[in-house]
C-alpha cells in the first residue's frame, strides 16, 4: 500500500470518527442542553408518587371552650405486594409475623393479604393491611423498617362528651363527610383545605428516602364556637331523660336562653343521638326536634296573644270577662275549656292564670286578623330562626286570608298554629327583653388559627310590643306562680318567676286533632330583671297528662340556670294584680 493510499484512509477514518462524534456531540446537546427540562421531567414523572396531605378538621367547642367534637389522626397502612415478594421467604415470614402482632391480626392474615394480591396481579404493587391505627401501633409498625409497608394520614371524628348536645353537634359519616347537625350546618367553617406532597420511587417501586417533598401545604379547618354551656346541658339532658321516662313520654325537650341576648344555653333532648355510636339512635331522635318538629304549642300562646291586645290598646291587666266554659262566636267558631266549670268573672290577668280559652278568645274577638298575623310573625313564628339548623322549620302560621272563624280564635289560645320550641322560646325572649326580640343564637362564630372570630351572627332586635307591654305581660304571667293551681310546683324562693303553661292535642293535617298532645311550660326569672327563659315540652305522658308533668322539671331546670349563673334574687314583691272581679 501506497503512502498515498495510506494517508487517504487514514483521511477518511479521521473523517467518520468525527462525524460519529458530531452525531453523538448532536445528540448530547439535544439531551442535555435542548430537552434536558422534558426529558429531566419524564423521568421524575415516571418515578414520582403523589399523596393528598389532610387538611384537619376543625373542633366544635361550647362556650366555655369545652371539645365536644375533635378529629384525630389515624393512619391506614398498605403493601406493595410485588416488592415483598422479591425477599426471601424466611424474611417474609419474618416481616409480615411483625407487622401482624403489631396490628393484632396475627402474621397469617397478613400473609394471605399479600398471597391473595398477588394471585389477582402478579405485579401487584398495592394491597391494604389495616385502615385506622392508631399513634401507638404507627411507632410499632414504623419501627419495624419495612420497606414494602407504607403509612397513609387519615382522621377520625370522635366526640367526647357523647350524647350531651348530640342532637345539635350532629356528626360525620365513615367517609369524614358532614351529615347532620351542626357539622353540617357548620362544614364551610370546619372543613380543612388539602396539600400534596410528592416523594420518589425507585425501579422496585419503594420510596426512596428523604425523597418527599411538600408542593401545597394543608390548612386545617376553624373552630365552631357554641353559645352552649355544656355541664348545663349534660344536667339538663339527665333530669330530662328521668321525667319522659318517668311520666312514660315518648319524648321531651328542655330549652335555656339568656333573655339579653338570645343565646342558647342549653338544647337538651330525650331521647338523642351519641355521635360515636349513631346506628344505636332511631333514625327519628338523630336530629333536633327542638328546631325541625313544630306542634301545636296551645295555651303558652295566650302570653302573646294577652301582649298583643296590651300593645294595640285593646285590653289592660285589668280587662273583664265572663269566662263560660263553652263559647260560640256565632259565625262557627266553637270552643271550649279544658274542663267545666261554671261561668268565671276573670280579668286578663286571670284569664293568663286560670288558662281560659273562652276568655282569651271573647278579650281578643275585636283583633284583626291582619294584625293579629303580623305580631306573630314580630314574634317569629311562620319563619325559620336566624341559626339556620339543618331541616330547620318556620312552624306552620297560614296567611290570614285564609283563617276562618274558627281559626280566628283557635289562634288566640295556640292551635291552628304551630312552632317549633326553638320559637317558642324565642317569642318569650321578646317578653322578657322589654318587648325586643333577638336572633336566636346557637354559634358565637368561626375561629380562625389566628384566634380571629369569623362568621359572627347579628344582633340586631326587633321590637315586638312595647317596653311597657312587654313588662306588664310578664307581671300578668306571675299571676300563674302565685296564684294558679301549679303554684306549688312553680314556686322558686327567693325569686319571682313569670311563667306560663300549656297542654295542647296535636294536628292530624287534615282539619282534626290526634289523641296525641305536648304539654310546656314556658316562663322567665327573675320577672322583675328577667335573665333566662326556661322551657320544657313532653310528648304523650301517660302517668299524668296535664302541664303539670312538666312543672316540676320547668322548676329544676330554672333553678339550677339561677344557681348555676349566680342571678341574684329578686329585690321586690310580685305586684299580685287581680285575676277576679
Amino acid at each position: 500500500m501506497t503512502k498515498k493510499s495510506m494517508r487517504r484512509r487514514t483521511a477518511l477514518t479521521v473523517v467518520a470518527l468525527l462525524a460519529v462524534m458530531g452525531v453523538f456531540l448532536v445528540k448530547l446537546v439535544d439531551i442535555q442542553v435542548v430537552n434536558a427540562a422534558e426529558l429531566n421531567k419524564k423521568s421524575t414523572n415516571g418515578r414520582s408518587v403523589t399523596q393528598t396531605i389532610a387538611g384537619v378538621r376543625g373542633d366544635i367547642v361550647d362556650a366555655n371552650g369545652v371539645t365536644l367534637a375533635d378529629s384525630v389522626l389515624r393512619w391506614d397502612f398498605s403493601v406493595s405486594p410485588y416488592v415483598a415478594n422479591l425477599e426471601k421467604k424466611s424474611e417474609l415470614t419474618r416481616d409480615t409475623n411483625a407487622i401482624g402482632k403489631a396490628t393484632g391480626q396475627g402474621g397469617a392474615a397478613v400473609m394471605k393479604i399479600i398471597t391473595d394480591s398477588l394471585a389477582g396481579n402478579p405485579k401487584s404493587l398495592y394491597a391494604s393491611v389495616v385502615k385506622g391505627v392508631d399513634v401507638t401501633t404507627l411507632n410499632k409498625l414504623n419501627a419495624l423498617n419495612i420497606p414494602w409497608l407504607y403509612p397513609t394520614r387519615q382522621q377520625a371524628r370522635t366526640y367526647p362528651d357523647g350524647a350531651v348536645a348530640g342532637n345539635l353537634v350532629g356528626f360525620v359519616g365513615s367517609d369524614g363527610k358532614a351529615q347532620a347537625g351542626l357539622e353540617l350546618a357548620q362544614n364551610a367553617c370546619l372543613s380543612g383545605t388539602n396539600g400534596e406532597q410528592v416523594y420518589q420511587r425507585g425501579a422496585d417501586s419503594v420510596a426512596i428516602p428523604g425523597s418527599t417533598v411538600v408542593t401545597k401545604k394543608a390548612k386545617d379547618g376553624g373552630e365552631v364556637v357554641l353559645t352552649i354551656d355544656s355541664d348545663l346541658e349534660w344536667f339538663a339532658q339527665q333530669k330530662l331523660a328521668e321525667a319522659v321516662k318517668q311520666l312514660h313520654g315518648n319524648w321531651g325537650i328542655v330549652t335555656v336562653m339568656e333573655a339579653k341576648t338570645g343565646k342558647l344555653k342549653a338544647v337538651a333532648e330525650y331521647p338523642s343521638v351519641d355521635p360515636n355510636n349513631v346506628g344505636a339512635t332511631q333514625a327519628d331522635d338523630r336530629g333536633s326536634r327542638a328546631f325541625t318538629s313544630p306542634f301545636e304549642p296551645g295555651s303558652t300562646f295566650k302570653a302573646l296573644t294577652a301582649a298583643t291586645l296590651l300593645d294595640q290598646k285593646l285590653a289592660t291587666p285589668a280587662s273583664r270577662v265572663l269566662a263560660p266554659f263553652h263559647f260560640e262566636s256565632g259565625q262557627g267558631a266553637s270552643l271550649g275549656d279544658a274542663f267545666y266549670h261554671d261561668p268565671w268573672r276573670l280579668t286578663l290577668t286571670g284569664v293568663l292564670m286560670m288558662s281560659s280559652n273562652t276568655g282569651i278568645s271573647i278579650l281578643g274577638r275585636n283583633l284583626p286578623l291582619k294584625t293579629h298575623y303580623d305580631y306573630l310573625k314580630k314574634f317569629g313564628i311562620g319563619t325559620p330562626t336566624a341559626v339556620d339548623f339543618p331541616a330547620e322549620s318556620g312552624g306552620i302560621l297560614h296567611p290570614y286570608q285564609e283563617w276562618g272563624d274558627q281559626t280566628k280564635y283557635a289562634t288566640l289560645f295556640g292551635q291552628g298554629v304551630s312552632a317549633t320550641a326553638i320559637q317558642t322560646v324565642s317569642a318569650y325572649q321578646a317578653l322578657a327583653n322589654n318587648g325586643v326580640r333577638l336572633p336566636v343564637q346557637l354559634v358565637e362564630g368561626c375561629r380562625q388559627a389566628d384566634g380571629t372570630m369569623t362568621e359572627k351572627p347579628s344582633t340586631k332586635g326587633t321590637q315586638v310590643v312595647s317596653k311597657a307591654s312587654a313588662n306588664t305581660t310578664v307581671n300578668m304571667m306571675e299571676s300563674v306562680v302565685t296564684g294558679g293551681e301549679l303554684s306549688d310546683k312553680l314556686t322558686i324562693p327567693g325569686y319571682r318567676v313569670a311563667a306560663k303553661t300549656g297542654t295542647a292535642q296535636q294536628s292530624n293535617g287534615e282539619g282534626g286533632y290526634k289523641s296525641t298532645y305536648i304539654v310546656s311550660v314556658t316562663g322567665i326569672a327573675p320577672a322583675d330583671n328577667p335573665q333566662y327563659v326556661v322551657s320544657v315540652n313532653i310528648a304523650n305522658p301517660t302517668t299524668i297528662t296535664t302541664s303539670a308533668a312538666a312543672a316540676p322539671l320547668f322548676k329544676t331546670i330554672m333553678s339550677q340556670v339561677l344557681k348555676a349563673y349566680r342571678v341574684k334574687p329578686s329585690t321586690t314583691p310580685s305586684p299580685n294584680l287581680p285575676a277576679y272581679y
